[in-house]
């Protein structure tokens, strides 16, 4: 397959950056084939931002923080729009499966994009357990005759199969998944907000306005503090905003996606999470016993009149985690296939069927996800929660890389091939270093709160085994260096 990466650059020998200095793990030369659609992309740019996590985590965080927890999601918002900035401006350059991982190969050298690689692959195969998990027991409560496990090893099995079978079918189940999410987010933003102002035709609740903004203990209840404290709590919703990227290299113009989708990130932070908070948070007082005991959005619902709320939030919800379960397999497979493009894996992830999926890759991915769920059975107090902990800051690690990666990538683009440059970060380097300092203030205040200190120190042990791996292995096979004008040249 030959997408339009392949041809920004003419070949030369192979130097350990892959054909004419392109990033390793590209694309052009594997054997991925474009089987996304443009409305794949522009969906799974839409509906990637949304995960389950916006709807069944949002009532701790207004616990925590009242209304100011619209300044908490401002804040993460913020900081993700200015890392897709920086992500888009490396993948519309040249696009790849490995992304963020590929880019921080070739900028920090391989141990970091093997160490950031493999920790995102590790992250989200965690997720596939605890998302199965979460479908098996609203499944269970439809359907209790088959057991929870039943329904886990079935939602896996069947999103298996659809990701073997072809990128398209991939694709299509996210396109669909990822509008059933948009279009309840729309209609959940449009009918609340006619609630709020009380111009909703049959509904008693709401009309109050802005009045529950300010009217129970003020917008910061429990001080400027909680701000802070409801970042910590919304920040993991955020994850997954990048998978458009690594989708990219398997669309027919991923430059095209790639800068479409960076764009538009703003909007979609804008209008799904920000409005949809504001129109939780409008509609009911912060301190309703209601939102903790039902969830949010259940909720707002109720107070707006909707019918069975509570069974239309969960087919909601179903959605929302068979989308991720959908979109981490993706994710995960396509990472191992990069990394064993790269020869930081074993061969055979990067090796493809006729119909261009990485069968070995998608496979050896989902043996794990099996594994983890059957820890989550088993063990869900010690060896999984030991897993779950471990991986509970790869987000901040992987938005970090990629700040890294691009200061750098940045002046090796300008360099070799200037006019791939078509997505540029905002105020390069001061709104980069800032964005840097963001990540880096969040992660050191997570060790001083006791909820998440565990989770900080846990995953940076495991990040710190991953680099020793990582700087070991590049030793003993003496493929640790880097190209020396790239190290000279960029000053970082």
């Amino acid at each position: 397959m030959t997408t339009p990466s392949s041809r920004l650059a003419p070949e030369h020998p192979d130097d350990g950056q892959g054909p004419g200095g392109r990033l390793p793990g590209s694309d052009a030369d594997a054997g991925l084939q474009a089987g996304l659609k443009n409305r794949h992309l522009s969906m799974i740019a839409i509906g990637g931002v949304i995960g389950a996590g916006l709807f069944v985590g949002s009532a701790s965080g207004i616990a925590a923080a009242g209304p100011g927890i619209l300044l908490s999601y401002a804040l993460v918002g913020t900081m993700v729009v200015l890392v897709m900035r920086m992500l888009g401006e490396m993948a519309a350059a040249d696009p790849s499966s490995g992304s963020f991982s590929a880019y921080a190969d070739r900028a920090l050298g391989r141990w970091a994009g093997f160490s950031i690689g493999w920790l995102y692959w590790f992250f989200w195969v965690v997720v596939l357990a605890i998302e199965a998990t979460a479908g098996a027991v609203i499944l269970e409560g439809w359907m209790p005759a088959v057991p929870q496990w039943g329904w886990a090893l079935i939602v896996m099995a069947v999103l298996t199969v659809t990701n073997l079978v072809s990128v398209g079918s991939f694709g299509e189940f996210e396109f669909w998944f990822a509008g059933i999410k948009v279009f309840a987010i729309g209609a959940f933003i449009v009918i609340g907000g006619l609630a709020v102002f009380g111009v909703l035709p049959g509904s008693d609740g709401g009309g109050d306005g802005f009045s529950n903004l300010t009217s129970h203990g003020g917008f910061l209840p429990h001080g400027a503090d909680a701000i802070l404290t409801g970042v910590l709590m919304v920040v993991f919703s955020f994850m997954g905003s990048e998978i458009v990227t690594l989708a990219a290299g398997e669309s027919s113009d991923p430059r095209r996606a790639v800068s479409k989708a960076t764009n538009s990130v703003i909007w979609r932070i804008a209008v799904f999470y920000l409005g949809s908070i504001f129109v939780v948070v409008a509609l009911l007082p912060w301190d309703s016993d209601a939102i903790q005991e039902k969830g949010s959005y259940v909720a707002a619902m109720d107070e707006i009149g909707i019918p069975h709320a509570g069974q239309v939030m969960n087919v909601i919800v179903l959605t929302a985690v068979l989308s991720c379960l959908n979109s981490g397999l993706y994710t995960a497979s396509r990472m191992a296939f990069s990394l064993g493009g790269r020869g930081d894996a074993p061969k055979s992830f990067a090796r493809t069927t006729a119909r261009g999926v990485p069968q070995t890759a998608i496979l050896s991915s989902v043996a794990f996800g099996f594994l983890a769920v059957w820890f989550n059975y088993q063990w869900p107090d010690t060896v999984f929660e030991f897993l779950l902990n471990s991986s509970g800051a790869v987000a901040l690690f992987v938005w970090l890389v990629i700040c890294l990666s691009q200061l750098r990538m940045r002046r090796i683009i300008l360099r070799e091939n200037p006019e791939r440059l078509v997505v540029r970060m905002w105020l390069f380097p001061y709104l980069t270093w800032a964005t840097i300092g963001m990540i880096s203030f969040v992660l050191v205040y997570m060790l001083t709160e006791p909820d998440t200190r565990k989770q900080v120190l846990l995953s940076v042990l495991a990040a710190a085994l991953v680099v020793v791996l990582a700087l070991v292995r590049d030793k003993v096979t003496g493929r640790g260096g880097r190209d020396t004008e790239d190290r000279a040249d960029a000053k970082v």
